[in-house]
């Protein structure tokens, strides 16, 4: 059930909202070919900054879904459906966005036209990695098995809506076991090849982890919403239970201190080593503006969400967390802008050129609405047949009692639950 009384809650009408991805599309699509002529370099960071700000929100997906099914988790269960919609845009659509990316490879990452590249010891040393057939290679293979774990995940899901039997369950968790191992290493080896990258030179261990953390955290906030706004909808109302709000905001909150406790060993273990082909990354980013954008993403991606989200009550108050999971979308796409700008702009923040970063974004968040709508739609809102559907609705499996006249009865658990759920058994 929602936080808030069903008398008191307005229902949202679609209808109202249905052009936002044409229109995000058509804008967003006019400012990125507008940059592509004018500033063919400017045009491609801003792409990859967009491109994965969105990676990040399928990538979280993708484990919030993983780790439902290692956990055999109940409460997740109204909100897998949309979690395994947004992990399908992995391919193809997140492939076709990154086309840009893998055509402009040479203008974006400078150690693909070094004139002398085994006079790079850094570059040498990363070897076949960080050379052009490595480079396309990789991202071949990250988005084959994103491929691979998001159909057969979705696959398996909407099996187990037509069957109900236990098989396609037992897949699912059998394609999370490896999945989890696989989804480590191909995030890992996107953002280094992608991201970390763009300065080949520097060197941490840290960094797979800090864009995981990242991501699952801008997903946590993006759920949050969704669930909330499909609730007004009255779509998920009957199978939402007031600790689905509960949780997604305990684990936002987890999340922030995760973020801030890897970003912090990142920095602290690269301060203490004082290593010049580490401490340079920092160096620069301590030029001009990108101080101040540092300090925003000290005070804001950390200190701020994590003050706000202390209190227990506030993670079920729809009028506290919208606003809060708004400026969690904020903090993510400084944070990253903070990680690719510099490499081109070592002066500063590039105000002249938000507006392309804000078209490029524009452009593939249209486009992946419109995909994700499309797409769940066309199927049932919420797995109508997990076993633990129930559970998640904040009602427990009845316990057979012995009555007058010998027959079994069952408890009172159930006797509220909608007619369908009645009679449940594990």
């Amino acid at each position: 059930m929602s936080s808030e009384p069903k008398s008191q809650t307005e229902r949202l009408d679609p209808s109202k909202w249905r052009n936002v991805p044409a229109i995000l599309m058509a804008a967003g699509g006019l400012f990125a070919i507008i940059g592509f002529f004018v500033n063919r370099v400017q045009f491609a960071y801003s792409w990859l900054l967009a491109f994965m700000f969105c990676l990040s929100l399928c990538l979280g997906a993708l484990f919030l879904v993983i780790v439902h099914h290692l956990f055999d988790a109940g409460w997740s269960v109204p909100i897998r459906r949309f979690c395994e919609h947004i992990t399908t845009l992995l391919f193809p659509w997140m492939a076709l966005l990154f086309l840009p990316i893998a055509f402009l490879a040479k203008s974006i990452y400078p150690w693909m036209t070094e004139k002398h590249p085994s006079l790079d010891h850094a570059l040498q040393a990363k070897q076949p990695l960080f050379s052009t057939a490595g480079f396309y290679l990789v991202s071949a293979g990250c988005f084959l098995v994103w491929w691979a774990l998001t159909n057969r995940l979705r696959y398996w899901s909407l099996k187990q809506d037509e069957t109900g039997a236990a098989l396609p369950t037992y897949r699912m968790r059998r394609w999370a076991s490896v999945g989890v191992w696989l989804y480590a290493l191909t995030l890992t080896l996107g953002v280094v090849m992608w991201m970390k990258g763009l300065e080949h030179e520097w060197f941490s261990t840290m960094y797979g982890v800090y864009y995981f953390a990242g991501s699952t955290w801008l997903m946590l906030a993006t759920a949050y919403v969704i669930t909330m706004v499909l609730d007004r909808m009255g779509v998920l109302t009957e199978v939402l239970h007031e600790h689905q709000y509960y949780f997604l905001g305990s684990l936002m909150f987890a999340f922030t201190v995760f973020y801030a406790y890897v970003t912090f060993a990142q920095y602290f273990i690269i301060w203490n080593g004082n290593m010049p082909e580490e401490t340079f990354w920092y160096i620069v980013r301590e030029q001009g503006t990108w101080w101040y954008i540092g300090l925003v993403i000290i005070f804001g991606h950390f200190f701020i969400p994590f003050l706000a989200l202390l209190r227990i009550d506030v993670k079920s108050r729809f009028y506290f967390m919208l606003p809060l999971c708004v400026w969690a979308w904020l903090m993510h796409w400084s944070d990253l802008s903070f990680n690719i700008m510099p490499v081109l702009h070592k002066d500063g923040f590039p105000w002249q050129w938000l507006w392309l970063d804000a078209g490029c974004l524009a452009f593939m968040v249209g486009l992946l609405s419109w995909r994700f709508l499309k797409e769940y739609a066309a199927h049932p809102p919420y797995p109508i047949k997990d076993p633990r559907l129930v559970e998640a609705m904040g009602y427990y499996h009845p316990v057979p009692t012995q009555i007058s006249g010998g027959e079994l009865g069952e408890t009172d658990d159930l006797r509220d639950a909608p007619p369908q759920f009645r009679g449940a058994r594990r």
